[in-house]
């Protein structure tokens, strides 16, 4: 089975070169996308980029954003040299974290003996100047808050989200970037849409309820995008 695949890929790149040239001019054709995010963005990432299909190419930073001292440390090479029409970027979670390295539990997690990853305050003067950074490639920008934080959580504080959220706010309605707020989405979700008590992930149809919001802002963003090219022309 799979050497009969092998040839007719063989004989596809053969025999119609032209179809993967078709393919990726198509693709080029499309506006850029640029997911940037933690492990929940990598989940729900599949289903903004099924629902775009044909509307907008939609990529993810490579790997894991987690935190934003490491968003400040590899932000440049995740952007690249890509004209991007749409960044849609998230931090917190990790941020908001407390770990300890003798902890047990995943992640080292640790809220009662553990240090926060990102203080409140580093927290809005870390976002604030990725911001500024994103605001020089000349995409729209969206920014999505931070999901819920659930009761029982090893290493994050019941509430917390809220608070780290209020400060994001405060930067992006500095800057006048549109905000998706996924807090209250997900403050609204049932126990089944949760991957378990006290976990911070969720089931396939809590991300795909995610993604469809994602979708919808990213739409906005490419409309209001398009429009004002439109203007300038």
């Amino acid at each position: 089975m799979k050497t009969s695949l092998f040839i007719s890929l063989v004989l596809t790149t053969i025999l119609c070169p032209t179809l993967l040239a078709q393919d990726e001019a198509k693709e080029s054709d499309l506006p850029k996308v640029l997911i940037i995010g933690d492990s929940i963005s990598l989940a729900f990432t599949p289903h903004v980029a099924r629902q775009l299909d044909d509307k907008a190419a939609v990529m993810h930073n490579k790997g894991n954003a987690q935190h934003t001292g490491t968003g400040l440390e590899k932000l440049d090479q995740w952007v690249g040299d890509t004209h991007w029409d749409v960044i849609h970027f998230n931090w917190g979670l990790w941020d908001l974290c407390y770990r300890h390295p003798e902890s047990k539990v995943q992640g080292r997690r640790d809220k009662v003996n553990g240090t926060i990853t990102t203080t409140l305050e580093q927290y809005e003067k870390n976002l604030d100047e990725l911001v500024s950074r994103l605001e020089k490639t000349g995409a729209k920008l969206v920014w999505a808050n931070t999901t819920v934080v659930p009761e029982d959580e090893a290493g994050r504080v019941l509430g917390d989200d809220a608070k780290y959220n209020e400060a994001a706010a405060r930067v992006m309605d500095r800057h006048g970037i549109l905000i998706n707020d996924l807090h209250s989405l997900t403050k609204t979700f049932a126990a089944d849409h949760f991957d378990g008590p006290g976990n911070v992930h969720y089931t396939q149809e809590g991300y795909r309820k995610i993604g469809q919001q994602v979708t919808d802002h990213i739409l906005r963003a490419l409309e209001s995008e398009q429009k004002v090219s439109g203007d300038e022309k």
